[in-house]
Formats: C-alpha cells, sequence, structure tokens
C-alpha cells in the first residue's frame, strides 16, 4: 500500500513539533553545560548505560558513594551512538541528573539494519545472545539462521531457548525436534522451557543460562521473551504481550532496550522484538561466514566466482550431497542469499 501524503501544513505541523523538541533539548543541555562551567559537576567516574531514551541515557554509577544509583544524563554532542550496555565516563549534576563525557572501549556491537538499511546498535558488551523461538509462533530455519549469521559475524556467542514446550504436541513435536537437531549437530547450546508452566518461578535452565552473564533476549514477537524475564525478575513492571490470534503474528511489547540486574547474578538486556532479522547490509562473503559448516568450504568450490546458487561444481552442493550439509541449512543460505540479491537490484528494504 502506497504511503499517504502529507500535506504543507500536516508537513509544517511535523517540522515545527521536531524544532520545538530539539529546541528543548539544546535547553537542557546548554544548561547542564552551564552547571559544568560554574564548577557544579561532580568528578568524572564511571558508569553503566543501563536504558536509552533518545537524547537522555539512564546512567547507573558503578563507583564512589552513587554506587548503584541511577542518574538520568545528557550525551555530549562529540560522542558517538551510546546503547544500553556501554560503559560510560560521566559527571553527575543536580537532582539525579549528569553528563556523559566519554564511552570506554567495546568488548562487542549487537547491530541490526533499521527500516532504511542502516545499521542500529541495539546492545554493548554482550556474553551470549538468547534467540528465543517457540512452537507459536511457528519457527523457521530461515528466521533462525538470520539471526545466526548476525551473531556469528558479531563474535557473540548464540544460545537457541525453545520456550512454550507446553505447546508442543503430537502434530509439531517432530518437526521442532528435528529443527533443534540440525544446530545442535552444528554444535550449537540447545534449551528448552516454558515460561507459563513455571507459574511465574524462573526456570532452573533458563537461570543457569543467564547467571553470571550479560545476556541479550532476541527473537521474533510473540515467542514470550517478557515472560522470561518476569520470571527472573518478577518485582519488574514489563507488559506481557499476547500472540494475535487472528495472524499468529507477535505484538511488541518492548518500547526500548533495557538492562537489568538478575538476583542470582548477571545482567540482562531486554530489547525490542525484531519480526525479521534482515541481512541486507551484510556481503555475500560474510553470509558464507555466518553459517559455521560453510566457513570450512569457503575456496573450494570448482570455480573462484561461484555464486553457490546451483553454479557446476560447487563445493556446497557436493557437501549437501554427502550430508555433511543439511538441505535444510543450504536452502536457507540460498534464500538469503537470492533475497539481498532481489534487494541490491530493487534498491529497496526487504520485508
Amino acid at each position: 500500500m502506497a504511503k499517504r501524503k502529507l500535506n504543507k501544513r500536516q508537513q509544517w505541523r511535523i517540522e515545527k513539533i521536531q524544532k520545538e523538541r530539539t529546541e528543548r533539548l539544546n535547553r537542557k543541555e546548554k544548561a547542564v553545560e552551564a552547571q559544568a562551567e560554574a564548577g557544579e559537576l561532580g568528578p568524572e567516574q564511571e558508569g553503566l548505560v543501563i536504558a536509552h531514551y533518545g537524547q537522555q541515557l539512564d546512567i547507573e554509577a558503578l563507583e564512589g558513594d552513587d554506587t548503584g544509583r541511577v542518574f538520568r544524563c545528557f550525551v555530549r554532542a562529540n560522542i558517538d551512538n551510546l546503547v544500553t550496555g556501554d560503559r560510560v565516563v560521566w559527571r553527575p549534576g543536580k537532582s539525579e541528573t549528569g553528563v556523559i563525557v566519554a564511552r570506554c572501549e567495546r568488548n562487542n556491537l549487537l547491530q541490526r539494519p533499521d527500516n532504511f538499511g542502516a545499521l542500529k546498535p541495539v546492545a554493548a558488551n554482550i556474553d551470549h545472545i538468547i534467540l528465543v523461538i517457540a512452537p507459536e509462533p511457528e519457527p523457521h530455519d530461515n528466521l533462525i539462521d538470520r539471526y545466526l549469521v548476525a551473531s556469528e559475524s558479531s563474535d557473540i556467542p548464540a544460545v537457541i531457548l525453545l520456550n512454550k514446550t507446553d505447546l508442543i504436541t503430537d502434530q509439531n513435536r517432530a518437526q521442532i525436534d528435528a529443527l533443534l537437531g540440525r544446530y545442535e549437530a552444528l554444535g550449537y547450546q540447545v534449551e528448552r522451557t516454558s515460561a507459563t508452566a513455571c507459574a511465574g518461578q524462573p526456570a532452573p535452565e533458563v537461570e543457569s543460562l543467564v547467571r553470571d552473564q550479560t545476556s541479550v533476549f532476541v527473537g521474533q514477537s510473540g515467542v514470550g521473551k517478557s515472560s522470561i524475564i518476569q520470571t527472573l525478575l518478577p518485582d519488574e513492571l514489563l507488559r506481557v504481550g499476547a500472540v494475535s490470534e487472528s495472524t499468529g503474528k507477535g505484538v511488541h511489547t518492548t518500547t526500548t532496550a533495557k538492562l537489568f540486574h538478575l538476583p542470582g547474578g548477571g545482567d540482562l538486556i531486554d530489547s525490542p522484538g525484531i519480526r525479521e532479522f534482515g541481512l541486507w547490509h551484510m556481503t555475500p562473503q560474510e553470509v558464507e561466514y555466518g553459517f559455521r559448516e560453510i566457513r570450512p568450504l569457503i575456496g573450494l568450490c570448482k570455480f573462484r566466482n561461484c555464486r553457490h546458487m546451483g553454479d557446476p561444481g560447487c563445493a556446497l552442493d557436493s557437501a549437501a550431497k554427502a550430508g555433511t550439509i543439511s538441505r535444510e541449512r543450504l536452502q536457507s543460505f540460498h534464500r538469503i542469499l537470492q533475497d539481498m540479491a532481489e534487494q541490491q537490484a530493487r534498491g529497496l528494504r526487504i520485508t
């Protein structure tokens, strides 16, 4: 469906609102800078980004008398994008405010493309990605593989967590077991749980996953990410959405990435739902690297310019015939490459 065009008055109103918002933020930032010039800001100290709200961030103090307290901080213009999980250098101001003056070095960064194809950082300094899937909405290799390719490319370990095991029936059990078995055979850690069956208590398998780790939950909407977090953090006010009965697709419930400290140790980042994880910003070579069983076959095809799409002498086809690569994974790989080629030809975003 084509987008509705805005008339001149509507455009003027939008521009006016955006201008007013920018002016308010500039006034607040100038007020903080004035505090700094007047010597009203405290000394520099290390902090942790626990939530992001546009031009403002919630920073948890990591040292001094303020350790554990949260301050709403502004970011100086010379600092690049900050995300939940970043460690920063900041200075406290008045009334639980402050200003961020520098970002500390990152161990890693999880990114995803936005609606315009530009990379958008999601979270930083992650120990592992927990990819949540469920019997409903039905999981598919291609969607899982997109997350795993992003994980491999970011050098962040991934764990596959099947939630809602109470929805497994005689009709879907074989399909789900076969799906998970393919990833277990590749060395991926696979766990199973049911947030609803635990009656509000954290499942032991989930607790062991997140203990003493910084974890980020990803997966399409409706698989129960927020429900799992609620069992781990029952005191937090998290909105839990339901799967649309009419479409079977999930409803987005989280609006901003936020970091939570777990009672049993470790941190957990709850990120906005991602219905489909696009990879159109990657090259075919990066996608090859993202499939761990394909990685050792790079460069072994008969022809150097092999596209791996049924070309003669393709090492991937030979491996699939020999059974060293599953046909399902190879089909998923082909689909990703085809989607990327179509997107490049159209110059549009894949949906």
